[in-house]
């Protein structure tokens, strides 16, 4: 079960490891906290009057054609979309909004769907979100208080019958390792690299990306992401950054998705190349 706080995060942060075990014969849920109704129109080519008319319905849509070409099970669960908070000093955020709602009353609905769905294993984001979006903080909160919750019989005993997900994970998208070896392998191409002025920006942090302790390869799998990615054409320029680097560079310069193990009640080896790492296999 990955959990995600906006559709299109699905696709952009684990999409790759999700199609890989999808053809294992995984079932694979992602649950989406926000319909992503505040989300801003980042593809030039969708900025149009009826697009931002009927944002809701079609970032739903664009969800359903993700969850489609992924192949997994998807629910929604039921908040609004933060928003981004602009301007010094920064706006309150939106009354009723995800980021607001009480943490037992949103970790209660998660607890349903994992004890639902029953899942071995659980990621979403690290105590920062990925990056600082209010509704990405949030999630990880839910989530991990979900995680913690829905094995205890104790509480929401309304909420299902108790189920113990075996290994919870964050998910890592853009280590500084990455995004330098991908510069770099750009540069020894004779190509422009799209992380020149961001890796001259970046403040390193040795002992942040040294907490990934998986590291799942999904290269061949890049092709579906991609296709899941485009599917939210609201948010994604397929002549933007998302799609700068070849594909092909990408599968032999970092051909896997990385994550960092942080609670399990199993023992595995690390470092690890599976999130299903310790766990027994059921039996046919």
């Amino acid at each position: 079960m990955h959990v995600h706080a906006h559709p299109d995060d699905e696709s952009s942060k684990g999409a790759a490891s999700t199609a890989k075990y999808v053809a294992e014969g995984v079932d694979v849920h992602v649950v989406t906290c926000t319909g992503g109704e505040r989300g801003s129109v980042l593809n030039p080519k969708m900025d149009r009057p009826e697009v931002w008319e009927n944002i809701t319905e079609i970032r739903r849509e664009e969800m359903h054609r993700a969850r489609d070409i992924l192949g997994i099970r998807q629910d929604w669960l039921g908040f609004v979309d933060s928003g981004w908070p602009e301007g010094d000093p920064k706006p309150p955020l939106p009354e009723g909004c995800f980021a607001l709602v009480p943490l037992e009353e949103s970790a209660e609905r998660l607890v349903r769907l994992i004890r639902e769905f029953r899942p071995h294993v659980v990621t979403t984001y690290d105590e920062r979100g990925g990056y600082p979006h209010p509704d990405h903080i949030r999630c990880h909160e839910v989530t991990v208080a979900a995680y913690a919750a829905a094995g205890d019989p104790t509480m929401y005993p309304d909420a299902g019958e108790p189920w113990q997900p075996m290994k919870l994970y964050y998910h890592h998208g853009w280590s500084w390792a990455k995004t330098n070896a991908l510069h770099e392998a750009m540069l020894a191409h004779g190509l422009e690299s799209p992380y020149t002025e961001r890796l001259e920006k970046w403040e390193r942090e040795p002992d942040w990306d040294d907490r990934i302790t998986t590291r799942v390869p999904c290269g061949d799998y890049f092709g579906v992401r991609d296709q899941a990615l485009l599917a939210h054409a609201t948010q994604i320029d397929p002549d933007g950054m998302w799609f700068a680097i070849p594909r092909e560079i990408q599968q032999r310069t970092w051909p896997t998705e990385d994550y960092e193990l942080v609670e399990s009640t199993v023992e595995s080896e690390r470092p690890e190349d599976d999130l299903f790492a310790g766990i027994p296999t059921p039996a046919p």
